[in-house]
């Protein structure tokens, strides 16, 4: 039954009201690419459509799929911006045009997607927010894959590195999520179909990213995002609306963290039973004033044991209250836990009977939560005791203080009593008011003696008989009672808020230490920066020597880093370093372990193992100290994991992508090396066999086929070579003033032979200027692309050359009558050892001779693309170069042939 004084939640109540004012956004998450994402958003769009909502489809990749363009028909589509980049036409959605259109609801397709350079926004998902905040309702899709926080995980199932990314925070705020779930089985059969990608691609898919493996975790991974939100959603809801709850659609679990013994193995059990029931689970501590006295031995225990618990996968909760379980239940109830373990109470009968059983008064708190009990197999270990005593000498300082404070309250008390009369109810007041002051002041100890001092000096001074410590009227002695009873109660609630003062202004200096290291290591890309901010941070927060040991390759551990910079160990700190690595606890100096050593290791683990060594001059500090080192640490070696998974994941991605180049140069090489030297040795064979035998036209046709493939074998090796002078870097145009003409005229010459069976026209535009060129490289741009159009181009059919000017730019046109290149594969055509697998694939080749056409054309500073052929027949490649301020005069006149 939910309790009459519950109200919902603030913060719920206020993140409801500030969705109120924003668009609602609704996310189809898939698994993987071809699940049905953007087609089940265009149905959605289809049916609010039919409600009379108002929709338009801001941008939508149909990528080609019958069924999907169906869709889209009856849908207003708003006209893309497009953006010149690079020489490339790259379309993107039009912000403006839809915050002016203003619909009710905007369809958005790849929430992850990157915008093209000099858009407002560098990702698509920042356009779909200011979308929402101008109340405009968003339909959006979005993978798996995309979500930061998994982006190792999928690199890891995967082996491919996704690099379109967004932050969890951008789910975390759907309004909905409706999950497209597709069975790896029926994905797969849809790839085959070429429903998802065409051609070789869809093969190539099969082979790596689409194998029934990687589909099935990639669908559990999705599955268990959508079951989270929705689970997040629940307890937000049940906050706003002030259900107490539980709600048990999902199994949640919290163990009480105490400072007994066998608080670790509450926490190893709980962990069991979370990982049984899928439950996510809370590791709970409830610091009541009674533990703020335990000693620094005791608390140590209760950390180590709340970093066990994050260890085995549990969210760790530390609370302040009077009564813990009060503050056990409230916490669950916030969170929709539906079971709690805790350990059993170690209280004496007698203790129970006055004080009540801590598991009683949780059971009569927390309605319908199950409530485990694990019994107390530790019961021969005492229990800590509070510290009522103090490990050092006592400071006289402020009980001196305390005794000038009581003398200078009765000093003035003697000038309020001249006014007002003596005994009367102000003078207590003012012994009382230098009670709380000590108490705020120094603590529980001072602020007691000063309420005995002030009794006796209320006593001896205003109480007759004066200036003796008797009572002579007997209603006085109740007086006097009333009094000290008054001033110990104040001294120790004074004292206790003291305390709390105290531990909230520690905990926030832990938290703003921990904050800022903690952003500083976000900001940190290279390992070595990493580990000198890590070292200069614990040598700054320890005021001690540090210094920071890892492995090499070889496993011997070596200095990495150090504050001041040291890398100086003696064998017993290397001994205890080692062991420190390879047992994953501390050693050195203050532990059980080669106490000799003149430092104290302590190992930077992470759930997958040690990263790191930190040595510490001295022994390891103890109490909060000890806390927050531990707390630094585990930042720290997380950190360090985070860095060196994305350096192996780097390479391992660059090792994969020499491996595919490889493959596509050996797979080039079999075809366009082995087929000349084929007709090469065919032709030597039967002209050393036959040669006297043959006619002189049959000997000439065989001599000139060798040479031809020769020729062919020569252009293929120089290819290779080019490239790699382009990809190392090594290649230094030799410039100087040349007409483009004059490159084109040479080229023709040069590929008489090759277009054989063509038609060149050439159009020159009159009075164009020089060009600072390399002659070279850019006669090989047009051999090669005269090459291309060749290749593609039915025999007979023309090949233009287009030479004009535009601008500050000198463009160059080839254009060949060929069947064309696809839009989508226009701009991938530049690309090493890319083929046209539609459109342009009559003749196979290298695809080299483009990407090295790009090469060198940016080495001059220009740039390159693929257009449609004029009359929107075949392939245009135009090229651009920059004309330079000072050239020379053009030459007059000008060619048209």
């Amino acid at each position: 039954m939910q309790d009459e004084d519950a109200r919902p939640a603030p913060d719920a109540l206020l993140a409801e009201a500030a969705a109120e004012r924003r668009g609602k956004l609704k996310v189809f998450l898939g698994a993987a690419p071809g699940v049905g994402k953007t087609y089940t958003m265009l149905e959605a769009g289809q049916a609010r459509r039919r409600e009379g909502i108002d929709v338009v489809v801001g941008v939508v990749e149909t990528h080609g799929r019958r069924e999907t363009l169906a869709m889209v028909a009856g849908l207003e589509v708003l006209p893309r911006r497009e953006t010149d980049y690079r020489g490339r036409r790259l379309e993107e959605m039009d912000l403006d045009a839809v915050l002016a259109r203003r619909p009710r609801l905007v369809l958005v397709d790849e929430l992850a997607h990157t915008n093209a350079p000099g858009s407002r926004h560098p990702k698509r998902y920042q356009d779909v927010a200011e979308l929402l905040d101008a109340g405009i309702d968003v339909y959006t899709t979005l993978n798996i894959q995309h979500l930061e926080s998994l982006n190792d995980v999928i690199a890891q199932i995967t082996r491919i590195r996704v690099r379109e990314t967004l932050p969890d925070s951008v789910l975390e705020t759907a309004d909905q999520i409706e999950l497209v779930d597709l069975t790896p089985e029926d994905l797969i059969k849809r790839l085959r179909e070429g429903k998802v990608y065409l051609g070789d691609q869809a093969s190539r898919a099969l082979r790596h990213f689409f194998s029934p493996g990687n589909l099935t975790a990639l669908r559990e991974l999705a599955l268990r995002q959508a079951a989270a939100r929705v689970d997040d959603q629940v307890v937000q809801y049940m906050r706003a609306h002030a259900i107490a709850g539980p709600w048990p659609v999902g199994e949640r679990l919290m163990v009480c963290v105490g400072p007994g013994p066998s608080a670790p193995r509450l926490v190893r059990a709980a962990s069991r039973i979370a990982e049984r029931l899928h439950a996510r689970w809370y590791a709970v501590h409830v610091e009541t004033l009674h533990e703020q006295r335990l000693d620094e031995a005791a608390r140590d225990q209760i950390h180590a044991t709340l970093r066990l618990a994050e260890q085995l996968g549990a969210e760790s909760l530390s609370l302040q209250a009077a009564d813990p379980a009060d503050a056990i239940a409230a916490a669950a109830a916030e969170r929709n836990v539906t079971r709690i373990v805790i350990g059993q109470s170690r209280r004496s009968r007698l203790q129970a009977i006055l004080r009540g059983s801590p598991v009683d008064r949780l059971l009569r708190r927390v309605g319908p939560v199950e409530v485990h009990v694990l019994p107390d197999i530790e019961g021969g270990e005492a229990m800590p005791r509070p510290r009522w005593r103090r490990s050092g000498p006592i400071d006289p300082g402020p009980f001196g203080w305390s005794g000038l404070m009581v003398a200078g309250i009765t000093g003035l008390a003697h000038l309020v009593a001249g006014a007002i009369g003596p005994g009367t109810p102000t003078l207590a007041l003012l012994y009382i008011g230098a009670v709380t002051a000590s108490a705020l002041s120094f603590g529980l100890l001072p602020s007691l003696f000063t309420a005995f001092a002030a009794t006796l000096a209320f006593n001896f001074f205003f109480m007759p008989p004066l200036y003796r410590f008797t009572v002579a009227d007997p209603g006085n002695i109740l007086t006097l009672v009333v009094f000290l009873g008054i001033a110990v109660l104040l001294s120790g609630l004074a004292a206790r808020t003291r305390l709390l003062a105290e531990r909230a202004r520690r905990r926030e200096s832990d938290a703003a230490t921990l904050y800022a290291f903690a952003a500083k290591l976000a900001g940190v890309r290279l390992l070595d920066d990493l580990l000198w901010a890590v070292v200069h941070q614990l040598a700054l927060m320890l005021k001690r020597g540090v210094v920071l040991l890892m492995p090499d390759e070889d496993g011997h551990l070596l200095v990495r880093g150090g504050y001041p910079p040291d890398d100086r160990l003696t064998e017993a700190e290397r001994a205890a370093a080692q062991w420190s690595w390879d047992q994953g606890r501390p050693a050195g100096r203050g532990t059980d372990t080669l106490p000799g050593a003149e430092r104290c290791f302590l190992p930077l683990r992470t759930a997958s193992g040690s990263v790191a060594v930190v040595g510490l001059d001295g022994p390891a500090p103890s109490g909060d100290m000890r806390r927050l080192l531990d707390a630094l640490s585990d930042q720290a070696a997380v950190a360090i994991e985070r860095i060196r998974l994305a350096d192996d994941l780097d390479e391992a991605s660059v090792k994969a992508q020499s491996e595919h180049f490889r493959g596509l140069l050996f797979t080039s090489i079999s075809h366009d090396l082995r087929t000349p030297l084929a007709s090469i040795m065919g032709a030597a064979t039967t002209l050393r066999r036959d040669g006297g035998k043959l006619a002189a036209p049959a000997r000439d046709d065989l001599l000139l086929s060798i040479e031809e493939e020769g020729e062919r074998l020569n252009a293929f090796v120089g290819n290779l070579l080019d490239m790699t002078r382009l990809e190392s870097g090594a290649l230094e145009p030799r410039r100087q003033w040349i007409a483009m003409a004059d490159v084109v005229a040479t080229a023709l010459r040069r590929a008489e032979r090759l277009l054989k069976g063509h038609e060149v026209r050439l159009t020159v535009e009159p009075g164009l200027p020089p060009l600072r060129l390399d002659h070279a490289l850019m006669e090989q741009v047009v051999i090669n692309l005269l090459d291309n159009a060749r290749k593609f181009a039915p025999a007979g059919t023309d090949i233009r050359i287009d030479i004009r000017r535009r601008g500050d730019v000198v463009e160059t046109d080839v254009s060949d009558e060929g069947p064309g290149i696809p839009p989508a594969e226009r701009a991938q055509v530049f690309d090493k050892f890319y083929r046209i697998r539609g459109g342009d694939r009559q003749v196979a080749g290298t695809g080299l001779g483009l990407a090295i056409c790009k090469g060198f054309v940016e080495v001059h500073g220009g740039r390159i693309e693929v257009r449609p052929g004029p009359g929107e027949r075949g392939t245009t490649v135009r090229f651009g170069l920059p004309v330079d301020p000072m050239a020379p005069l053009p030459p007059e006149g000008g060619e048209d042939d």
